[in-house]
């Protein structure tokens, strides 16, 4: 684990996170440049892509034609006020949000702690999901059902990831590296491949299908499908829990006073500014660069998502393919296959495989490092430890589960269950964030640390939407309607 570029005088560590006796005199640092600074927002897009745009959203279209198109647009925009004000906390007071959740209310942050347990108990299904695709790209071991192959190769892909997680002294800049290489020669592959005649010709109806759902003939909605609808909506960029991960890898770039956070990787507190200071120009500066670096998140996942959707229109849904089961990275290699031939097909199960697998990376990352943050916060004896011992522990603990949760499911229901208890958690954290940011951070240090009315509305919209959705997912699922 690495420290942020630059830091102050270590504090002594405390056994409380009181939100007023932990406040240390700190100027918010001066931004340090675009170049500088850019970096979780292409995280999150790469993260976001391994998810929504390769499956859920190509399986929608492919079953219901342009029918839910338009809820698209939407869900992806509603995560970006709540994005925004995760990272604001942590660029305002250099903590993670999690921290934030104990200062708000402990009782709360311990049980929130535990439904986030919940959710990343299934998360090798994403490994196993990349698998699939190179069960697909190599039919080896030869002789083995499709099932015995993608598990094979999910252990595989979880082997080499975990020797580079356990090894490595720069890990946020591997997965930053890794995440963005991926993620762009997924967009130039799919871009491309959006440019043949047999794509383009679907352009008109699937552009007005973005603004008002056009039903197919013939397609019956099945119930059944409720939970992967809600799974493409809170998966249309990083939802549930894994939206969090934003604030640490924040912290790891230095953004705003993360950069001032820690001094060595053992230390993990941190403070909120006093009141008597005035953030002033630098609190503008990094605003703008948390609203941009954001927007690159959400907005660079809905092109890639739109571009999935096309394809999946074009060429899955007149043949009735579906992504399922243990072809569920698989078929959309007809995407690359319609451009560039077998070595087309070729190339779009190797970038699927390794987005599906390095979702395991960076989620196993980012659980680790929030419950090696909790532990320490929680049981002051803990921190007679430094983290990288705690983050070693979690990562043997969290491996060992997902090779076991693996074995229980094909990886689509696994990802499904994992999404719905994620997105029951953002049902209520997003009211946290709410009240974290606009009413208990003025308090705590100077007024102006407060993200604005504007983004306060978009999260006080986005935290309506979220609980609706639920009510409406409830009512489905109980045969209320």
């Amino acid at each position: 684990m690495t420290s942020p570029p630059a830091a102050v005088n270590k504090r002594p560590e405390s056994s409380h996170m009181s939100p007023v006796a932990d406040m240390k005199p700190a100027r918010m640092p001066p931004f340090p440049g675009w170049w500088a600074a850019l970096g979780p927002g292409i995280i999150w897009m790469a993260l976001a892509q391994g998810s929504g745009e390769l499956i859920w959203w190509p399986y929608l279209v492919a079953k219901y034609g342009l029918g839910f198109l338009f809820l698209l647009i939407p869900a992806c925009f509603l995560q970006y006020p709540l994005n925004f004000q995760i990272g604001h906390y942590t660029a305002m007071t250099g903590e993670s949000i999690w921290q934030g959740f104990i200062r708000l209310n402990r009782k709360f942050a311990i049980a929130l702690w535990g439904l986030m347990w919940i959710s990343f108990l299934w998360f090798g299904a994403f490994a196993s999901a990349g698998g699939t695709a190179l069960s697909a790209m190599t039919d080896f071991p030869s002789g083995w059902s499709m099932r015995s192959q993608a598990l094979f190769w999910g252990y595989l892909s979880i082997a080499v990831f975990f020797i580079a997680l356990r090894f490595s002294r720069g890990i946020y800049q591997l997965i930053e590296r890794l995440m963005f290489s991926v993620a762009a020669i997924t967009l130039l592959g799919l871009l491309v491949a959006c440019t043949h005649p047999d794509v383009r010709r679907h352009l008109p109806d699937f552009s007005s299908a973005l603004f008002w759902p056009q039903w197919p003939t013939g397609r019956v909605w099945q119930a059944e499908d409720a939970t992967k609808l809600l799974t493409a909506v809170t998966f249309a960029g990083l939802g549930g829990f894994w939206t969090l991960f934003y604030s640490y890898w924040l912290r790891e770039k230095g953004v705003g006073m993360a950069a001032r956070h820690i001094v060595k990787p053992d230390h993990l507190e941190g403070w909120t500014m006093p009141k008597s200071e005035d953030p002033g120009a630098p609190l503008k500066q990094w605003r703008r660069f948390l609203w941009v670096d954001s927007g690159i998140g959400v907005v660079g996942n809905l092109l890639t998502t739109l571009m999935t959707c096309l394809l999946a229109y074009a060429l899955l849904f007149p043949e009735g393919m579906l992504p399922e089961k243990y072809q569920i990275a698989v078929v959309q290699a007809k995407f690359f296959e319609v451009q560039w031939g077998h070595w087309g097909r070729m190339l779009f199960l190797f970038v699927s495989a390794a987005f599906l697998a390095d979702t395991w990376l960076t989620t196993i990352d980012a659980v680790c490092r929030i419950n090696t943050d909790m532990v320490r916060q929680l049981f002051p004896s803990s921190r007679g430890k430094d983290t990288r011992y705690w983050y070693h522990r979690f990562l043997y603990l969290f491996t060992g589960i997902t090779l076991v949760t693996m074995l229980l499911d094909a990886p689509g229901r696994l990802i499904q269950f994992s999404a719905v208890v994620g997105f029951a958690g953002t049902v209520v954290f997003s009211g946290a964030v709410l009240i974290l940011n606009h009413r208990a951070l003025p308090k705590w240090g100077h007024p102006a640390n407060a993200p604005g009315r504007t983004a306060g509305l978009g999260l006080g919209f986005a935290c309506c939407t979220y609980f609706m959705l639920a009510i409406c997912y409830l009512g489905v699922q109980l045969k209320l309607w």
